[in-house]
């Protein structure tokens, strides 16, 4: 905690960077990705305070859209589109994913009942042809691809895609060499950017 706290206390050294922050934020995109430690959005996109918006869920899970029961993760979507009015959405799973690699892997998750319901929201079936490998990549690819279908059931995703004023996108993230993979529609495969 004291490496922490120090760098808290370099960090509001430098007030002019951060002066016109107080005046509001007006991020162009929300990035949704995993709460993994090792996942990073601002150092992975170089993006600095008020570039992002961001979700963070264990999983990068996308739970299904229920007005009748809102969630954190629907009212920050909402808000981010909305209010906000982001143009893109990038949803942003990432290797050695503990969330993929427990569903491929059918772990028994009876210890953490919350982690177990909350994976149910996961890739139906993520499609794994090696489940031993560690990086999880093809299942963790598969369920980013499942959870951007998902953000399309939600009104005011569906209603800004219509117009053109949204764009969704899919990445995948490689912890151990620090590479982003974008996919690409047109041949349905990620590819290192």
């Amino acid at each position: 905690m004291k490496s922490l706290i120090d760098n808290a206390r370099t960090f509001r050294r430098r007030p002019e960077e951060f002066a016109h922050l107080a005046e509001g934020q007006s991020p162009d995109v929300l990035i949704i990705t995993c709460s993994d430690s090792r996942v990073v959005p601002a150092l992975i996109t170089g993006a600095r305070p008020g570039e992002l918006f961001e979700l963070r869920t264990a999983g990068n899970i996308v739970p299904p859209y229920a007005s009748a029961h809102p969630t954190s993760e629907a009212a920050t979507i909402e808000y981010a589109v909305e209010v906000l009015g982001v143009k893109g959405i990038v949803v942003c799973g990432h290797s050695h994913c503990g969330a993929s690699g427990a569903v491929v892997r059918g772990d028994d998750l009876t210890p953490v009942p919350a982690v177990r319901e909350w994976l149910t929201y996961a890739a139906d079936e993520p499609r794994c042809a090696d489940g031993g490998d560690p990086t999880v990549a093809e299942a963790a690819q598969n369920h980013v691809l499942t959870q951007v279908l998902r953000l399309r059931s939600y009104p005011c995703v569906d209603k800004r895609l219509a117009d053109g004023r949204l764009g969704l996108h899919a990445w995948y993230y490689d912890v151990h060499t620090g590479t982003v993979h974008a996919h690409q529609t047109g041949s349905d495969t990620f590819e290192r950017r």
